[in-house]
Formats: structure tokens, sequence, C-alpha cells
């Protein structure tokens, strides 16, 4: 199984280790943007180890290095291309330049550095397309919340049809964008299918809408029998009905592949496994996943738990004086307690933490015949055990959030909560039959002050759901008995944004489901029988039994392949971008060789940890790789809080508290991409005042390398270096 994490630290490492001046040593310029996605799969100590002197930011002031070449690890922006060519107009920054960009160039700032001042100074030129924020090994992230009201907040009159279908479908390219820079990082050229719902038109700004429609056919055009015949004004005209986000999104995921094809005649080739397919969805296919309590581990925890980003959580640590103290963790695949147990129904994760902390003790010898009960044995256990400092860290971290986690489990009545939940959400009830009662189990709940108003939302959205659609009066009593507040009824009222029926009237007709999830089995517990419907859809694509109606091929299907007529050539060698890195061509000497196509899924509006976690679980039934990516992870509190403001376009929310910025319109896309990667110049330090006898012992504070460092240096410099490389270690120029 090929981690993301692991791919992606590799592609970096190479790339460094590939810039090997004649001196040795050399400086990494980063951006604000790279800095992050560089951070997030390698530490500065890993980064210093590669004979890396200084890590710079590109937009801050920076001292003149001319004894030394730089490596520039920077996205292809205008404003960056702006910077590298100032730094070698006039006297140079560097001695030379190697130019790594995150994801692809653009011609025209391609040939603005060819005939630019920096272009004598070129040593190195790549496109590394690693554009892409891998949160988990099988799991990757836009990390772009914004996209969720993009996507479906519907515009706020008449005439904003066309500013917010621009602006999406600028949205919308820079997402496909980073799903090809996945593709290009696994060396994947995937079939792609798509959503296309089958029980409402497209939702938010692609809603059907005459400002956004082309002109209409001529009035005769009907008369023809085909839909070929009729010609391209009228199918054009007709294809605004079918315009789904997953449909825009697929077709420009295809065209920047074969864009990258044509480059890159290699891309995809692999003779020891077919073809990946990538399923693209959007948020609106399961509303009922985002509102379901969910008992696995990580799920749970990021729920109920105020966990920042899925990663960082603040605890009470006890420390070996007794005493206690704030400590904040990061939950990573770093944290191999935290891998092992993250995807465990909670009371199978206690079982395993307190099995493994038993283990560690007798491992230890520490307590002799003595054995941890439960988790406040463990609590007391762990503030004697000073000198295992890091495995008492993670044992404590995961014992606070276990505690934590059930402490809320029995406070907010979640087992009631969650069976009510359950029932609406697979139409059964525990012993599998149909709830007659649902009523009557879900009223007391409403009225309850001990049940808080979130999980009330979460509740009346899933009986919502389950009864697809309810009439106007019951849903107002409904309302009543919750007492949920205006913006609480408008997070319920905005299901309709997601294609959701809330109001049914007498001739209403039940939804013919296309989709259904998998019924639970026999060992699964009554809580967690909901199986998100992300599970169906890969059981079915796996078997080939998923809906070529519901999932259409963008191009053609794996049974309809054509066999390849000619191999493009690479570019010349002379070619600045002929310099491409080689971490696709050929599998590394100790990997597996696995011949399971690999399935990719988008998600585009956010996914649940629930489907990361079918994810994981049916990567391992199925023993194929699977990958989950979305625009951004979503938890049941940040859903419910997102949709209290859709209607707003956002004002207010976490992701952009000012609401969706207005619509640029019709533009290029380099002018959207400067604007979202566009970082702000550090200020020019100020000017220091003349000393009135300056001597030459003075040392000026403002270098921070050894002058001495050279392409010749000598054996004693080398020293020198190597000393002040220890002092150095740790240090962030920003």
């Amino acid at each position: 199984m090929s981690s993301l994490i692991t791919t992606v630290r590799n592609k970096f490492l190479e790339a460094i280790r590939s810039v090997n001046p004649p001196g040795r040593w050399k400086i990494l310029v980063v951006d604000e943007h790279s800095q992050k996605i560089l951070g997030s799969v390698l530490k500065q100590f890993d980064i210093l180890e590669e004979n890396v002197t200084q890590i710079e930011s590109i937009s801050n002031y920076r001292d003149p290095q001319p004894g030394l070449e730089a490596m520039y690890l920077i996205m292809p922006t205008n404003q960056n291309i702006d910077r590298v060519i100032q730094d070698f107009s006039g006297t140079p920054q560097y001695a030379g330049v190697h130019l790594f960009f995150i994801e692809g160039l653009s011609e025209p700032l391609f040939n603005r550095l060819g005939s630019s001042p920096a272009e004598p100074h070129l040593r190195t030129l790549q496109e590394l397309y690693i554009n892409f924020r891998a949160i988990e090994a099988q799991a990757f992230s836009v990390d772009s919340p914004e996209l969720f009201f993009s996507i479906y907040s519907p515009p706020r009159n008449e005439n904003g049809y066309r500013a917010a279908r621009d602006r999406l479908e600028e949205d919308i390219r820079f997402t496909s964008k980073v799903i090809a820079n996945v593709c290009i990082t696994l060396n994947e050229n995937p079939y792609i299918r798509y959503y296309v719902p089958a029980n409402h038109p497209p939702l938010g700004p692609l809603k059907p809408h005459a400002s956004t429609r082309p002109p209409p056919p001529p009035e005769n055009a009907t008369r023809w029998r085909t839909n070929l015949a009729r010609g391209d004004t009228a199918r054009a005209y007709e294809s605004v009905e079918t315009d789904y986000v997953a449909k825009l999104l697929a077709f420009m995921v295809q065209s920047n592949l074969d864009e990258y094809k044509k480059q890159n005649a290699n891309f995809g080739k692999n003779d020891a496994r077919p073809r990946a397919t990538l399923i693209i969805t959007d948020r609106s296919m399961d509303m009922m996943a985002p509102f379901l309590h969910e008992f696995t581990y990580q799920a749970m925890a990021n729920d109920l738990l105020p966990i920042e980003n899925g990663t960082k959580y603040t605890y009470k640590f006890q420390s070996s004086v007794g005493a206690y103290e704030d400590k904040t963790a990061t939950l990573s695949d770093a944290d191999n307690v935290w891998t092992e147990v993250r995807h465990m129904h909670m009371r199978e994760a206690i079982d395993k933490l307190m099995a493994d902390f038993n283990k560690f003790l007798e491992e230890n010898a520490v307590f002799k015949g003595d054995n941890a009960a439960n988790l406040n044995d463990m609590k007391e256990m762990l503030a004697n055990l000073p000198q295992f400092q890091e495995q008492r860290e993670k044992f404590s971290l995961h014992l606070s959030m276990a505690q934590e986690c059930m402490g809320i489990f029995e406070r907010d009545k979640l087992p009631l909560v969650a069976n009510v939940e359950q029932n609406c959400a697979t139409g059964l009830t525990a012993e599998g039959k149909t709830p007659k009662h649902l009523v009557e189990e879900m009223v007391p709940l409403l009225d309850s002050r001990e049940v808080i108003n979130a999980n009330k939302v979460r509740i009346v959205s899933l009986y919502i759901q389950f009864r697809e659609g309810v009439p106007d009066e019951d849903r107002r009593r409904l309302y009543q008995h919750a007492r949920l507040s205006l913006a609480e009824q408008d997070a319920v009222n905005a299901l309709t944004s997601f294609g959701v029926r809330i109001s049914r009237g007498p001739s209403d007709k039940d939804i013919k489901k296309k989709l259904k999830p998998k019924p639970a089995d026999d060992s699964e517990y009554d809580l967690s029988r909901y199986k998100p419907l992300i599970k169906t859809v890969i059981e079915e694509c796996v078997i080939d039994k998923l809906d070529n109606v519901l999932f259409p091929y963008v191009k053609e299907a794996p049974s309809a392949v054509p066999i390849p007529t000619s191999l493009r050539s690479p570019p010349p060698a002379g070619s600045l971008r002929s310099a491409k890195p080689s971490w696709h061509r050929a599998a590394r000497p100790n990997a597996t060789v696995e011949n399971k196509p690999r399935i990719l899924v988008f998600v585009a509006g956010g996914m649940t940890y629930s489907e990361i976690r079918e994810v994981y679980q049916l990567s391992t039934s199925l023993n194929k790789d699977i990958y989950i990516g979305s625009t951004h992870v979503v938890t049941p509190r940040h859903f419910v809080d997102d949709l209290k403001v859709l209607e707003l376009g956002g004002v207010g929310s976490r992701a952009i508290p000012n609401g969706l910025a207005e619509s640029r319109g019709q533009r290029p896309y380099q002018e959207y991409y400067d604007d979202k990667y566009y970082t702000k110049d550090g200020p020019r330090p100020q000017p220091q005042p003349k000393a009135v006898a300056p001597t030459r012992t003075t040392t000026p504070k403002a270098p921070r390398l050894i002058p001495t460092i050279s392409h010749d240096s000598s054996s004693s410099a080398t020293s020198s270096v190597k000393e002040e490389k220890k002092k150095r270690k740790g240090l962030f120029k920003f």
C-alpha cells in the first residue's frame, strides 16, 4: 500500500537531494503556501540534514549570498516569478538558482523566465505536481472549506446567477488541478466516473437559469428526430440541465490529465497494475452521514472534542512531579497508537489501549503483578512512569480523549439520541424491523433540556430525510418541540440546497433511490448500523456493478480501451522542462508489486471521518489501494454551523467569516491562481545608525552564514561549516 504522506515526502526529498552545488551547501527558499505543504510531511531537522544551511521566505528581505546556490520551492504565480527575476536583476542574490514549482508552470510564465535576467543563472526547472494536502496515508484534501459555500449557496437574487456560476467554475477548475496533481503523483491516468443525481437538478449556482444558458436553438430545430442531427446549439442549450458539479469537475480533471499526457508520454504506464478508476461525487449524494453520531474513535473524538483541524488536541497532562499542565498533542500518522485504534469502535479502542498499556507494563517490569482494569487505573499508573516519557505522553493523550468522549456520551444522552438517528438513517430498528414508534421515541428527546440543540438539529434533519419530507405544519411542530432558534431552523431548511425534499404534500410519492446503504451484519454495534453510501459505490465499482447511468464515464470504459497507436517522444534534452522527476518511472527495490487497480474517490463539498474510515476498511477487506479526497473534512458540529449560514453565502462561518468574495467575472485562470496564492512582501530592515568608531573586530548581525563557504572550501572550512550547521538546525528565517 503506497502512503500518500510517504510518497509526497519522498518527492520532496528527491527534489532537495537532486540539487548538488559544487560547494555542497545550499539555501532553500519557500513561500507561505509551499512551506505549509512541505511542513506537513517533513520536519525542519529532516530538511536541514540534506545539506540545507538555511530556509528563507521568498516574501521576506534576504541578505545576498553570492557564494551559495539556492533551491526555490514555490507556487507558480506571477508574483513569485517577479521575485525570482528581481533576485537576479543587477547583483545576483545567489550563485545559481534551482527552481522547483509545486505544480505546473504556465507557458507565459515559463517564457517570462526564459527571457529574463534570471535565465543565465538557472540550473534546474522542475514541476513537482504535489499541490495537495496528504492528511493521512489514504486521504488528501484541497484544504479549501470555503468551496462548500461556492458549490451550494444559492445566489442572493435572480441577477446573481451569472456571477455565482463564474466564481464556481473558477473554483472547480482549481479543484480539478489539485485532483490531477494527486493522479500525477500516484502515476495514475485513471478512468473517470462522476455522480449524476437521479432525483434533483443541478444545485446552487449551477441550477438552470436563463442568465447562464447558452442561446436557444432555432425554432425549427425540434423537428429533427435525433439529438445528433439537432446540432451543437440545441445540445448546448439543454446541457445546462445536467451541469452537475461532479460532471464539470470530472471533465476538467480529464482535460488536465490529457494535457499532461501530451507532455509526458509514459504517464500512467504501469505493467504491474491495470489503470485506476477515479470516482467523483459530491456531498449531496449522502446527506445522512454528516449528521450521524459515530462511535469509532477518530470520528467520535472529532465530533465531540475541541480538536483543531483534525490534528491538534489540548488536554491536561500530569507531569512527573504530579502537577497538571495543558499540553497540545498532534494526532497524525506518526503516532502509532493513534493509527492502530482510530477506526475501532470506542469500546474496542479502550480495550486495545488497556491491553497495550498492560503489555507495556509487563515488558518493562514496572508494576509487577499489577494490571490496569479500567481507565482510572491507567490514569493512576501513568502518573508513576516519569522514566518512560514518550510512551507515557501517548497513553495519557488517548486516555484523556477516551475518558472525555465517554463522559459526553453519558451526559448528552447519546445512547438514546443515536438510536433514533440510526433508525432514521437505516429505515430499520436494531431488530431489522420498520420503526413504527419513531415519533414517540424522538419527541421526548426534542422536549428534553438535557439534549443540546445541536443534537436536536441532527435528529430533525435525519427524521425529515427518513420521511422524504414532512408537511409544513409537522415541521413547524418539530421546531417548537426542539425549541430551535431561527438559525438552527435555517440549518434544517438548508437541506433543500442539497436536493433533499423537506416539505411533503398529500400527492407526493416516495422517491425511488438508486443508491442504498449496505445493510448491517449481525456483528455491528446497534448504534453503528448505518454505512455511508460511499461504501456501496466502491464495492459496486469493484465488482463492476456500479450503475453507468448514475456514474457514467467521462471517456472510455475499461471494456472499451483503445490500443495506443503511437508514443510521443519526451521533450528535448536541452529544454529546462526536461528535468522531470523520476519518482514514477521505476519501483523502489523493496516495494511490493501490486497488480490490482487502484480506486480514487473525490467528494466535492466535504468528506466525513466515517467515509475516511470506510475507505481504510474496504482497502483491507478488498486488498486494494483505495484513496479518498475532498475539498475539506467535515464534522457534524461544523457541518450544522455551515448550514446555518448557507443562504448567506458563508457570512459568519469559520472558513470565510466575511462570506464569499465578489465574483471577478470570467478571467484567465492564472489571474485567479495569483489571487489565491498572493502573499504580502515582508518589510525591509531599517537602516542601522552608523557606529561612532567602527573597528575591524566588529561583527555585523545581518549575515546568518559563515562567509568562508565556497565551492573549493578546504577541510578546515568544511569542519567549520559543520559546526555552524549544528548551531543553526531548527532555524526558519520568516
